[in-house]
């Protein structure tokens, strides 16, 4: 009986030995790390300095999301940034493996491989924010065969083509539109710690006479022209003084996978001197990775660790020469 009771105490003994030992080796897997998401910035344009804003709004996302960025640049054949060339963005196939692409171009007539890099993130389902101009991100005027991408796909896409604006008017010197919260949206993520501004963007029309935003476009803030060519022309019924000038909404490409979208028609280069403009943008880029829950109740950090110091808007050579690339490591 002794001896019975001495294997038993052994098995037993053996069994607790084993189960610790699994235990430690449990203790001793290292933690699975959450993915880095990786935005994808693509700019383009040569009237608004999105060479500039956006690599300042690409530090506050590696910062506060703790992100990988990739910023694509207009380039021209010396590796300069080139603004006013319009056919061609280096560094397009980042978006294979992006997260999240925010696109800021005008009017670019990039070659099919580089519009397909664009498109097919796009058609994928995953989220993107676009700025201002990419209601009019291509144009192409030589092929019939290419003016679907000029209109309709930002159509669909971001929910309203190029129609008109209310006029420049001392660009860059005074603010050009008030900004405030649409009624019954208080309370989106994306407006968290938001205040009513005025801002230097000259107000797009989108909605309003023959005009409507496409889909589920639904707007969360509009402005209001405070100084209107539209109105001094008697066209207010066509083009009312009030607009939205951001909204959200989905596009469903070919993937059949809805992603989410965040738009907003603000975008000169002084609106982002504003904390409020920085903070909508970064608080959309929360939304649109699915991490609204995250968005401070005051909103997003925005405080800048490198001054922003842009040109103003304005075609021609009124960007800053010779500039390289910058990559927010």
């Amino acid at each position: 009986m002794q001896n019975v009771q001495r294997i038993g105490m052994l098995v037993l003994l053996a069994i607790l030995s084993m189960a610790c030992n699994e235990k430690k080796k449990e203790e001793k897997k290292p933690p699975i790390e959450e993915k880095k998401p990786h935005i994808v910035f693509v700019t383009g344009d040569e009237e608004y300095r999105s060479e500039e804003s956006m690599p300042m709004l690409a530090r506050l996302a590696k910062r506060e999301l703790d992100a990988k960025v990739t910023i694509c640049y207009a380039l021209d054949s010396a590796g300069y940034i080139a603004p006013n060339r319009t056919d061609h963005i280096a560094g397009l196939e980042a978006l294979e493996d992006a997260d999240l692409m925010v696109i800021f171009t005008r009017y670019r007539t990039l070659p099919e491989q580089e519009r397909n890099h664009i498109v097919d993130y796009a058609e994928s389902g995953r989220p993107i924010v676009g700025f201002r101009t990419a209601t009019h991100a291509f144009k192409y005027e030589n092929d019939s065969s290419l003016v679907y991408w000029n209109d309709e796909w930002p159509t669909k896409v971001f929910g309203q083509q190029w129609i008109t604006h209310h006029g420049h008017f001392d660009d860059g010197a005074n603010p050009l539109t008030k900004v405030v919260t649409i009624e019954d949206q208080e309370a989106h993520p994306i407006l968290n710690g938001f205040e009513p501004m005025e801002t230097f963007s000259w107000l797009y029309h989108v909605n309003g006479g023959d005009w409507k935003l496409y889909g589920d476009s639904n707007p969360i803030l509009q402005g209001t022209s405070l100084k209107s060519k539209h109105q001094m022309e008697g066209n207010l019924d066509q083009y009312p003084m009030t607009n939205p000038v951001a909204w959200t909404k989905s596009y469903t490409g070919k993937s059949g996978k809805p992603s989410r979208v965040f738009f907003t028609t603000l975008g000169h280069p002084y609106d982002f001197k504003l904390a409020g403009v920085r903070k909508i943008a970064l608080n959309g880029i929360y939304w649109a990775l699915e991490r609204e829950n995250e968005i401070p109740e005051n909103g997003a950090n925005v405080s800048l660790d490198v001054a922003y110091e842009p040109n103003n808007s304005g075609f021609g050579q009124r960007y800053k020469p010779m500039q390289k690339p910058q990559q927010i490591e």
